[in-house]
């Protein structure tokens, strides 16, 4: 017998232990056989992702096998795009227990359009510390080009110029492909057969009007990620069709005052809250709207809200995961209209700790319809007429319980990361009229805090009924990533611990440290992108920016279609009802996680190419004026900047660095002077020019003011 061992085993003790092992073996025989207890359990479950995440086991079944490597040469199939615009890949017809390990298709040769979603490629494969990374040898089937665009004339040409900037390659349209659009119009093409002049053909499938209104800049960023953008008929029929849920089977709510807080612009309220001082310490209800009473599993609502994911969010505009009569009417919690809800009432002493918790079903009222603004106000003895009723029986119990739950907070440490969103304002024709750090109130804090505490005990609760549950997780930092990290703070005489002892309040107190400083704004940026990313997983292995064991989203049912899981999962664990989760199979749960996650991220990717967008058009009158920035990335084709006035990104190409021969010093984020020795790093400030404003690309080109000025000698 293995005798207990008093550290967890790496990664190669783990893998070894798998093969050896007869048959495929569960985690409990791994954690027997290594003498891993207690907290360690949810590392041991980390380590068995990143080798699953490798390629080097598989999972199925609650159960591990050794899966031995990918082939170094397999077809792959393009399924989408991560965060950073790189498209993932998964070989075809895989058949593996579990999902298939990450894929990342590898930039192109200069020139070379990159393949599109759909496509199927003969690859190269290499590993690296996110799984594998893949080069194309060759195109097997591509799924017909698909391209967002501009039309423009060149010379006697009429073109399509890609929107997306990694697209490469202009397309050109024979008259009779046009399809009736002209020069100037935003359209979709798809790619035909041959070339002419060495351009490649596209006919025009769908036009989408002016490619320069303000109101293109969402459609763009939409049809680029192709989201989902029209309901299916029998999904508007079934939510056209939906009722007021009645008191059948449900607590009556509608006495307990609970009210919505959310942003000025935002476009559903399906959260609300109570508080109220009980002993010691508080009571606190937090109620959502009960999506899952309409949106039943394998209906035609259901089916769309799982091919959506999620909402998007766009200056202008949202796209629902559900219809709007569910989105904006039935689940929405309006004043004064009765509303059925999923609520958790939460009893917590008076230094935030969690006592107990219990779910129920309710119809509920809300009180009143508030604004962070509005209560951050009241809070400050500054109420209005709607605030100034409220302000003894709810909002002063609601920021009372909310002090022990900021207590609670800080003995966790939970990841303090402070960086700015900004917020784009629109005059009535769609133009940007300002664009503003968006205000950061305690009232935030506050209904952020409690929403966290009601996904905690609907983590919990499913857990303890054995029930299964769509995890959020969030992986402390990789070896690698948490050795740049640290390399990049040692720069500034900042350390951190070894990364196997790493807690989010080490971050912290770096964080304390620069706060105030130049760099503070760069160390946030650069820490944020050294976390792992946060994903859905039926496994858990607990949240690490949260510093929680467990962890699952259950307040946002409108927007998430993970929500609406934990929902389903509640409702058989606690018996409210008979529309709750049927028996569930791993591999469903498994296959879901991986779906909700890529939708999540193309949502974010979209409507963070949409803001792109419409900060480009609102600098696009000021090219040539020039502006104070901070360096924000270093890279072999140039500097990134961000801008101080409007935080806009763009880049400082390498070719316009022609002073000397810069090298890119990847350990130091830095460009480095050959010659001179002269280094431009994260952080620094500098003054740029505005080159270019690509309204097409939604892109921004900037130069360095005085070469000779801000750079530091070695």
């Amino acid at each position: 017998m293995t005798k207990p061992r008093a550290a967890l085993p790496s990664k190669e003790e783990l893998l070894r232990f798998i093969q050896q092992s007869p048959g495929r073996v569960a985690k409990r025989d791994i954690a027997r056989a290594f003498g891993i207890k207690g907290g360690d359990r949810v590392r041991l479950k980390s380590l068995l992702r990143e080798l699953a995440d490798d390629g080097a086991i598989a999972r199925g079944r609650r159960k591990l096998a050794d899966s031995g490597r990918l082939p170094e040469v397999l077809p792959l199939e393009v399924i989408g795009r991560d965060l950073d615009g790189e498209a993932l890949a998964r070989p075809v017809g895989w058949a593996g227990a579990g999902p298939p390990p990450r894929i990342v298709l590898a930039a192109g040769r200069r020139g070379e359009a990159a393949p599109g979603i759909g496509d199927r490629v003969l690859a190269r494969l290499a590993r690296d510390e996110r799984g594998y990374v893949a080069r194309v040898v060759r195109r097997l089937v591509a799924a017909p080009t698909r391209v967002v665009g501009v039309l423009r004339h060149v010379g006697e040409q009429l073109r399509l110029i890609p929107s997306d900037r990694r697209q490469r390659d202009e397309f050109l349209v024979h008259a009779t492909d046009a399809g009736g659009a002209r020069a100037g119009e935003l359209v979709v093409g798809e790619g035909l057969p041959g070339r002419v002049f060495g351009l490649p053909l596209a006919k025009v499938v769908e036009r989408l009007g002016d490619a320069y209104s303000p109101r293109s800049f969402s459609i763009v960023a939409a049809k680029n990620q192709d989201l989902p953008d029209v309901f299916s008929r029998a999904a508007l029929d079934e939510a056209e069709a939906a009722r007021p849920a009645t008191l059948a089977g449900r607590e009556d709510l509608r006495a307990l005052p609970l009210v919505t807080i959310d942003g000025a612009d935002a476009r559903d309220f399906d959260d609300a809250v109570h508080a109220a001082a009980e002993g010691d310490g508080h009571r606190i209800t937090v109620a959502i709207a009960d999506v899952a009473h309409y949106v039943r599993a394998g209906g035609a609502l259901d089916r769309e809200a799982h091919r959506r994911g999620n909402s998007v969010y766009f200056p202008d505009r949202v796209l629902p995961m559900l219809p709007e009569a569910l989105s904006n009417e039935l689940c929405s919690l309006k004043p004064g209209v009765d509303r059925a809800v999923l609520a958790v009432e939460l009893r917590i002493d008076a230094a935030g700790n969690l006592l107990s918790h219990r779910f129920r079903r309710g119809l509920m009222r809300s009180a009143a319809r508030l604004t962070y603004d509005q209560v951050q106000a009241a809070r400050d003895s500054r109420p209005d007429d709607l605030t100034a009723p409220l302000q003894d029986r709810i909002i002063r119990p609601l920021y009372a319980a909310h002090a022990a739950l900021l207590e609670a907070r800080a003995r966790r440490g939970v990841l303090e990361l402070d960086l700015p969103e900004r917020q784009v304002f629109l005059d009535p024709q769609g133009h940007v009229e300002a664009i503003r750090p968006r205000p950061r109130h305690q009232s935030h804090r506050l209904i952020e805090d409690m929403m966290i505490a009601a996904n905690v005990a609907a983590a919990e609760t499913l857990e303890r009924a054995t029930v299964a549950c769509m995890y959020r997780i969030h992986d402390r930092p990789s070896a690698d990533k948490w050795e740049g990290l640290a390399a990049f703070l040692r720069t500034l005489d900042l350390k951190l611990p070894p990364v196997g002892g790493l807690q989010a309040r080490h971050l912290n107190r770096v964080l304390e440290r620069v706060k105030g400083q130049p760099e503070e704004r760069v160390v946030n940026e650069v820490m944020l992108r050294s976390q792992a990313q946060a994903c859905y997983s039926p496994d858990n292995i607990g949240h690490f920016g949260l510093a929680l064991g467990r962890y699952a989203h259950f307040t946002s049912p409108i927007r998430r279609y993970a929500d609406l899981m934990v929902h389903r999962g509640l409702i058989r664990a606690c018996r409210l009802g008979s529309d709750g989760l049927a028996e569930a199979r791993p591999d469903d749960f498994e296959s879901a996680a991986e779906h909700i996650s890529i939708t999540e991220r193309r949502a974010a990717v979209a409507e963070r190419e949409a803001l792109d967008r419409y900060v480009t058009a609102f600098l696009a009158e000021r090219e040539g004026a020039t502006f104070a920035a901070r360096i924000s990335g270093a890279t072999r084709f140039g500097l990134f900047v961000t801008l101080d006035e409007t935080g806009a990104d763009g880049l400082v190409p390498m070719a316009s660095l022609d002073d000397d021969f810069y090298r890119h010093d990847e350990r130091r984020h830095a460009l480095v002077g050959r010659r001179r020795g002269r280094s431009f790093r994260l952080g620094d400030a500098v003054r740029v020019r505005l080159e270019e404003a690509n309204r097409i690309t939604g892109s921004l080109r900037f130069a360095l003011v005085d070469k000779a000025g801000p750079g530091r000698k070695r």
